[in-house]
């Protein structure tokens, strides 16, 4: 049997576009409030990519920034995976033209649709090519612009999602760095979260414009309810089966969903809101980009320090949901 190598996270970079969507800006569109919104979702802003400007885009910094943090050429990447629902186009991938802008000729690449979980796919799936061998180098992406695919018709929709990508390295590790463990899974239900509009089932026409089926649409409380538990599960499953208690958790990156989500978990798992790092107030969710962002400020605020035990928790449309844990 192969012996399987050690893995971790190399490095690390997030890019945030520089449009910025203000709660009071969306006063302007919809029934709202910005104490409306910050006291139900604890976010006061959101970023927005130019028109233009598409996933790739803000995903080349992220990935740039990740690459120079690990100390890896573009030229020695053998994988590129990019976890995202707004791809630059149905075809080709995204992560095939970030192959290209980094110039990276002896990469494979390719898209993960898994919504919100998407970066925590990509990493499990990557930490997979380099346990067994396969490749030594890969560059896993979360990266969404979802302010181009927002109904600013819908109040409980619109003032959650904002534009951000971050990027890691993944990289055999002779040292105590690495990745410990990762949980992926999902139950089909499109009810909750779903974009009707653009697929196969509803191709694009006139029709599905005029129905506005392009668009993001999202139950918000039942997404609540299933996202508290399922981050308190996945918590406690990925210490638990490792052998460490909850309480030795260093901290936990969740997926910036809902600030209130993210509060009501941890006091459930009996761990201090310190040791949980949140980006929401000025990004908003980020779907796939969200984990990663938070991961690469966390890291080079020091907030992450060698040696820590770390978690990663994230749910999404699908319905979808990951962990990761990680000794940094």
């Amino acid at each position: 049997m192969t012996q399987l190598r050690k893995v971790q996270i190399a490095g690390t970079g997030s890019f945030a576009p520089e449009g910025v969507i203000t709660n009071a800006d969306l006063e302007k569109l919809v029934d709202t409030s910005d104490e409306w919104i910050f006291t139900r979702t604890g976010i006061r802003e959101r970023r927005k990519a130019a028109d233009g400007v598409a996933t790739s885009d803000i995903s080349m910094p992220a990935a740039r920034q990740a690459l120079d943090a690990a100390g890896v050429a573009a030229k020695d990447l053998d994988l590129i995976l990019v976890g995202t629902v707004t791809p630059d186009t149905m075809l080709p991938s995204t992560a095939c033209r970030l192959q290209k802008m980094l110039d990276a000729p002896h990469a494979g690449a390719v898209d993960m649709v898994a919504a919100c979980s998407g970066f925590l796919y990509v990493l499990a799936t990557g930490w997979q090519f380099i346990q067994t061998g396969m490749y030594d180098n890969v560059l896993v992406v979360g990266a969404e612009c979802l302010t181009k695919i927002v109904d600013y018709q819908d109040r409980g929709s619109c003032i959650i999602f904002g534009d951000g990508a971050g990027a890691a390295v993944l990289t055999p590790s002779t040292e105590d760095s690495e990745i410990l463990y990762a949980e992926l899974g999902a139950m089909g239900d499109e009810e909750i979260m779903d974009m009707p509009g653009g697929g196969s089932l509803h191709p694009a026409s006139h029709e599905t414009v005029d129905q506005r089926m392009h668009f993001i649409r999202i139950e918000g409380r039942r997404v609540y309810k299933f996202a508290v538990n399922k981050m308190v599960e996945l918590v406690r499953s990925a210490a638990e089966k490792n052998g460490y208690a909850v309480s030795d958790i260093d901290y936990v990156i969740p997926h910036q969903v809902n600030m209130r989500i993210i509060e009501s978990s941890m006091e459930r798992l009996g761990l201090p809101l310190e040791k949980a790092y949140t980006n929401i107030e000025k990004y908003g969710n980020t779907s796939a980009g969200s984990v990663p962002m938070a991961l690469d400020e966390a890291v080079r605020e020091g907030k992450i320090k060698r040696g820590d035990l770390v978690v990663f928790v994230a749910f999404g449309a699908g319905l979808t949901w990951g962990s990761t844990l990680v000794r940094w």
